[in-house]
C-alpha cells in the first residue's frame, strides 16, 4: 500500500484515518483481482470492477478540488455537467475524464490519490466546511462521507468475489451519517417528513450498542450496525435483512434511504443485492 505507515496514522483527523483503513481493506482485496475480474460486471447497475474504482477515484479527486477551495471545485461541477449536457453516462464521463485507467494502474492511481486526500483532509481547522454536491459538510462529515462511499461501493466487489467482510467499528461513521440524513431523504426527493425521526438502536461489530434519537417502541428501527448501514447505503433492500422497523416514518424511511448526496436513487430490489 502507499503512503505512510501504519504507525503515522493516528496523527490523522480520526474521521480521515477510518476513511482511510476502509480504502486499505478494499485496496487489499483489489489487489488479489486478475485483470479478468476487473473487467467483470457487479450486481451494482451491472457495473465492473474498473468502473466502481474510476468512480471512487473521481469521487476523492472531487474532493480534493473541494479541499483546494470552492472555484477548484466549481470550475470542476461545471466540467462534468457540462460533458453530462453533451450526452455522456456518468461511467463514459468518468471513463474520459481519467483516461480510461484499468486494472493494476487504475489501482495505484485510486491509492495515491486517496493517501493524498486523507492527508489534506487531517491538517484543515477543524470548523472547515467543504462544499459537495449536496448540503456543505463539516470536515469530519465530509472524511465520513469519503468513507461511507468506499465502504458502500466496495460491497459490490466483495459479494462479486464472494468473500465476506468482518465488520468493524468503523461503521458507526456510516451508521452516523445515515441517521443524520433522515430528512435529506425525503427533501431530496421533495416529499414532506413523514413523522420525527425514528429510535435508532444498532448492535455494534465489537458488542456494544450505539442509539440514536429519542428512545420509542412506536418509531423504532433495531438491530445490527452492518444491516443498518447495507440499508442507508442502499447496497441492501431492508426486506434482505433482520433489522426490526416499527411505525410509518421508520418503514417509510427504510424502503428510501439514501444517507449520500446527488439526485434520488432506487434501493435494489429484494433478492437482488447479495453476497
Amino acid at each position: 500500500m502507499l503512503g505512510k505507515t501504519a504507525m503515522e496514522k493516528p496523527t490523522m483527523l480520526p474521521q480521515a484515518a477510518d476513511f482511510r483503513a476502509e480504502a486499505d481493506a478494499l485496496y487489499a482485496l483489489l489487489a488479489t483481482l486478475t485483470e479478468a475480474d476487473w473487467a467483470r460486471p457487479t450486481l451494482f447497475k451491472q457495473w465492473t470492477v474498473n468502473d466502481i474504482v474510476q468512480h471512487l477515484h473521481a469521487g476523492d479527486l472531487m474532493a480534493a478540488a473541494s479541499v483546494a477551495g470552492e472555484n477548484p471545485f466549481r470550475q470542476m461541477r461545471a466540467e462534468i455537467q457540462q460533458a453530462r449536457d453533451n450526452g455522456l453516462t456518468r461511467v463514459e464521463e468518468t471513463r474520459q475524464r481519467l483516461g480510461n485507467p484499468t486494472g493494476k494502474r487504475l489501482l495505484d492511481m485510486w491509492c495515491a490519490a486517496m493517501v493524498d486526500l486523507c492527508a489534506k483532509l487531517s491538517v484543515l481547522p477543524p470548523d472547515t466546511r467543504l462544499k459537495w454536491a449536496g448540503p456543505d459538510m463539516g470536515v469530519r462529515m465530509f472524511a465520513t462521507a469519503r468513507q461511507m462511499e468506499t465502504w458502500a461501493h466496495g460491497q459490490a466487489i466483495y459479494d462479486l468475489m464472494g468473500v465476506a467482510r468482518a465488520p468493524t467499528d468503523r461503521l458507526r461513521n456510516i451508521a452516523e451519517i445515515g441517521v443524520r440524513t433522515y430528512g435529506w431523504t425525503f427533501a431530496n426527493r421533495q416529499q414532506d417528513v413523514p413523522g420525527p425521526a425514528p429510535y435508532v438502536r444498532l448492535a455494534a461489530p465489537s458488542g456494544g450498542v450505539w442509539a440514536w434519537n429519542e428512545p420509542s417502541a412506536e418509531n423504532v428501527v433495531e438491530g445490527s450496525a452492518l444491516e443498518f448501514c447495507q440499508v442507508v447505503t442502499q447496497t441492501r433492500n431492508v426486506a434482505d435483512t433482520a433489522l426490526a422497523v416499527l411505525g410509518d416514518p421508520a418503514r417509510v424511511w427504510m424502503r428510501l434511504a439514501q444517507c449520500f448526496a446527488g439526485p434520488p436513487e432506487e434501493p435494489p430490489a429484494p433478492g437482488l443485492r447479495h453476497a
